[in-house]
């Protein structure tokens, strides 16, 4: 090899390199070497060669760059929906806590608005709750609306009954259970730990046995929970609302519920009223089940008439918001009219009246033949007949009554007054 050519190599070799290496390379003077006749055969063919291979670095980085722009592209998009879903999430739970109220507790009562009031006191600043209150006085209710305007409201909200779980499943389920601990069980986390970040809702707790009472006291303490067949506690951070309808300071008297959990729990107190108590807010929440059981079931919602009303005022309740929700769901499915009349309400309610009505429902009551209360049947029946007496078709009939003729067939098949001669 001559000078020239080992000149010529050595400058092949650096520009080898700076492809190798992503270096700048001059490009001109390779492809200047790969000019068939003006050097060397050995040298032109190199030359050749290393251009392909800078052609094809450069197609590659070329196809790189070019990626990154448009991954650069995707990923600003990403960020902005990102950011677009963020805001609608935050909208979406300003949303949420402006309608839970009005959705889910309905009624104007100064007792009423006395515990909405402490709910939402707490939900700012989240500390473990009492809610006590007879059964069916809405205490999940008053957990969720404590959960939705606090902090935590993103975390999970988990529900336990205490009396729904058997005795011998109640740990696994509540503090987890560890893999192995039994032929063919994987760990699983109970429902302490899947609360973490959130809230806690103890329904029942009255009703939890002295073991798990104990058991539950050093979760709280310790901040950790250990699953069964483990000695390895697992942080949890978790606010606790527990829910009893029965007196937890005679319990604790009586030694059927440990007074260091007793404080634990009852850092703040909510003391739901009995419906009885509610006054009015009786016929809003009748109303207002009323119509969601009417829209479910597919027909026009129904109003209440002045007899049912007086009957609904003065029933006692004692199944509290959920014996109305039941009582109307009831009347949605077997009120023959659009109008609900205290005889469509349930013989258990009509029943209970006398016992706790004013006087001139006990008046009315005395007025009329066991079983019934009112004489409104009796009273329909002439309404009835004096209007078909009086109207030489149905449809005159009907028009007398406030009805339509299809209505006035079903009321006529029900009381089984048969017009053959009226069409």
């Amino acid at each position: 090899m001559t000078a020239e050519e080992d000149t010529l190599f050595d400058l092949l070799i650096k520009l080898c390199n700076d492809i190798a290496w992503s270096q700048p390379t001059d490009a001109d003077r390779l492809y200047a070497l790969t000019q068939e006749g003006l050097y060397p055969e050995r040298i032109y063919k190199l030359a050749e060669a290393f251009g392909m291979m800078l052609v094809k670095v450069e197609g590659r980085e070329f196809q790189t760059t070019q990626l990154i722009n448009d991954l650069s592209l995707r990923n600003a998009q990403l960020e902005d929906a990102r950011a677009q879903l963020m805001q609608k999430h935050t909208n979406l739970l300003q949303v949420v806590q402006e309608n839970y109220v009005g959705k889910h507790l309905v009624g104007n009562s100064e007792a009423i608005r006395r515990a909405l009031a402490l709910a939402l006191a707490i939900a700012r600043r989240p500390i473990n709750t009492l809610l006590l209150g007879d059964s069916g006085t809405g205490k999940e209710v008053f957990a969720k609306l404590i959960h939705v305007h606090s902090p935590r409201k993103e975390g999970p909200f988990i529900a336990i009954n205490c009396t729904a779980i058997p005795e011998s499943l109640f740990e696994s389920e509540v503090f987890g259970i560890e893999k192995g601990i039994a032929t063919g069980v994987s760990a699983r986390k109970g429902c302490i730990e899947e609360a973490s970040g959130g809230t806690l809702f103890l329904d029942e707790l009255g009703e939890l046995s002295l073991p798990h009472q104990a058991k539950l006291l050093r979760v709280i303490e310790e901040r950790a929970v250990v699953r069964v067949g483990s000695s390895k506690p697992v942080p949890v951070d978790i606010n606790i609302i527990a829910a009893t309808n029965i007196d937890l300071a005679l319990a604790v008297q009586e030694g059927r519920f440990r007074e260091d959990l007793y404080y634990r729990l009852n850092v703040a107190e909510i003391i739901l009223p009995a419906l009885r108590e509610r006054g009015d807010d009786i016929l809003l929440l009748a109303q207002f089940f009323l119509e969601k059981h009417c829209t479910a079931k597919g027909r026009a919602p129904l109003s209440i008439s002045l007899s049912a009303r007086e009957v609904l005022l003065h029933y006692t309740w004692p199944g509290n918001v959920r014996e109305l929700q039941n009582e109307m769901e009831r009347a949605a499915a077997l009120a023959p009219e659009q109008v609900l009349e205290a005889c469509d309400l349930s013989p258990r309610i009509l029943s209970a009246i006398p016992r706790q009505s004013t006087n001139s429902t006990q008046a009315m009551a005395e007025q009329c033949p066991a079983p019934t209360l009112f004489p409104l049947e009796a009273m329909e029946r002439q309404c009835v007949r004096a209007a078909l007496a009086q109207s030489k078709t149905r449809t005159e009939a009907a028009a007398l009554l406030g009805i339509t003729r299809e209505g006035l067939r079903k009321k006529l098949l029900r009381m089984g007054i048969t017009e053959n001669t009226m069409e």
